[in-house]
């Protein structure tokens, strides 16, 4: 199997290095453009064998490489830990994730299948009968952040895989390790030289030549949204799907199970240390619960331990960066300029920034409006449920949302009005499964992700229509 980052040369590397100390975790090869452009060139050449290539060898590939990383499944939590910003916890649960991502994969590829088509439906078409099938697009590039460096890369060489594509890897340049691990699984397979490759390097080096080449039929990019629209501004002609994160709200109304709620929003605030598009950065609480829940929240969030990422008991590791770490220290101190209350938290050491609490945040500050990515949650109260509706959906961002009710009716209004991608009920916006079909509206991209919704993606419709002389 053809891969461009498999030679480390020490005049251009990339030195990989553990956020929460500076320590060194590995290297890898950092490409330059012509690397770029002879990728591209190999997986246009490959293209020919991967839609070619039966099912049932689609799905051994994915299921062996499923099975070997189930297997290995610690060794691949401790490089998640040590080169990303997860606890040992949270890392091993990604690892599992991706297995199930890529037996998913597997399984959807024995359902990429089309329907016939009543062409008698029109008239005049009566002898004629058809069908559509569903055939990849050709070459993918996936672009994969270092929040989830390795389900996340799987969410997306799976489902290529899957489709019949040939697919380029370039991960995050800071969480690259995991995702060449993955993919030196894949080079154990049969998987035929060229479909799968593995492109590491700078995104501002290389990432220009995989989006804007003609030769590259679609991008599947998982990032911030500057990056994202400078890709589109870029990609030409081709297919695009985006995901580029949200400024989620929950809904607190005043018949909630209030420990439910709790648990699942505290988690879905300071997991992986709020780097997640799925972060419940905003909570909106109806009056009479907003003592009692506000109290209960600031109370847990001042107990997470934040320290070392491959200790058992830790909750909650570092930023990715001290860079990452003074963005969400601006955003707080901006807030608190403009009249915010520091209900917890709000100290930054290093790279590392404490589960911080706020109430009182005016639209005119910037944490309001913006993805915070970061360990911060905004507490907000409301009288009217129409009045929570209209504040949750005053973003330009639409990725999931919660919203915690024992009342159905309400539950199905709120649901329903609501202006993003999914609505969990009686869970917080951080829920997910691998097989749903998962994605945003406005600011929070195009496309949906999901394994059978990514396959689709990736794919195309073509019809085929029979004019039987009788």
């Amino acid at each position: 199997m053809s891969m461009v980052a498999s030679v480390i040369e020490k005049e251009s590397t990339i030195t990989v290095v553990n956020p929460q100390d500076g320590s060194f975790v590995g290297e890898v090869y950092s490409a330059n453009e012509a690397d770029a452009q002879r990728a591209i060139a190999i997986a246009v050449a490959a293209a020919g064998i991967a839609k070619k290539l039966p099912a049932h060898v689609r799905m051994s590939v994915l299921n062996q490489v499923a099975d070997a990383l189930f297997q290995q499944k610690e060794l691949f939590a401790q490089m998640i830990a040590r080169e990303g910003i997860k606890t040992i916890n949270e890392a091993r649960k990604e690892a599992i994730r991706c297995v199930d991502t890529l037996r998913i994969s597997a399984e959807e590829a024995r359902r990429l299948t089309g329907e016939t088509i009543a062409f008698d439906q029109a008239p005049g078409s009566e002898n004629k009968f058809g069908y559509y099938k569903r055939l990849p697009l050709g070459v993918v590039v996936a672009i994969t952040p270092f929040n989830d460096p390795l389900n996340l890369v799987a969410h997306k060489i799976g489902p290529a895989i899957a489709a019949g594509n040939t697919v380029i890897l370039m991960p995050h340049s800071e969480t690259p390790l995991v995702a060449k691990m993955l993919i030196e699984l894949f080079a154990k397979t049969e998987l035929p030289e060229g479909v799968l490759q593995l492109v590491t390097g700078r995104g501002e080096i290389i990432g220009d030549v995989l989006v804007s080449d003609p030769r590259v039929n679609m991008v599947s990019f998982t990032g911030g949204s500057s990056v994202g629209n400078k890709i589109l501004a870029q990609t030409g002609l081709k297919k695009v799907a985006m995901e580029l994160g949200s400024n989620c709200p929950a809904v607190i109304l005043a018949d909630a199970d209030i420990e439910h709620a709790l648990d699942a929003t505290v988690s879905g605030a300071f997991w992986a240390a709020g780097q997640n598009c799925l972060h419940v950065q905003r909570i909106y609480i109806q009056d009479e619960l907003y003592a009692q829940f506000s109290q209960a929240f600031v109370k847990r969030a001042q107990t997470i331990l934040m320290g070392d990422k491959l200790q058992e008991d830790t909750e909650m590791g570092p930023m990715i960066n001290e860079k990452a770490a003074l963005k969400v220290e601006f955003l707080v101190n901006d807030a608190l300029s403009k009249g915010a209350t520091l209900l917890c938290g709000g100290n930054r050491k290093g790279a590392f920034y404490q589960a911080t609490v706020l109430a009182d945040v005016s639209n005119d500050c910037l944490i309001a409006k913006e993805e915070v990515f970061g360990p911060v949650t905004l507490l907000y109260r409301f009288d009217d449920i129409e009045e929570a509706i209209a504040m949750a959906n005053d973003v330009d961002y639409g990725l999931q949302a919660g919203v915690f009710t024992r009342d159905l009716d309400l539950a199905f209004k709120v649901a329903d009005s609501l202006e993003c991608g999914g609505v969990m009920i009686n869970e917080s916006s951080d829920y997910r499964i691998d097989a749903m079909p998962f994605g945003g509206v406005k600011g929070s991209g195009l496309g949906r992700e999901g394994v059978m919704s990514t396959i689709h993606e990736m794919t195309a419709a073509k019809t085929y229509c029979f004019n039987l002389r009788k």
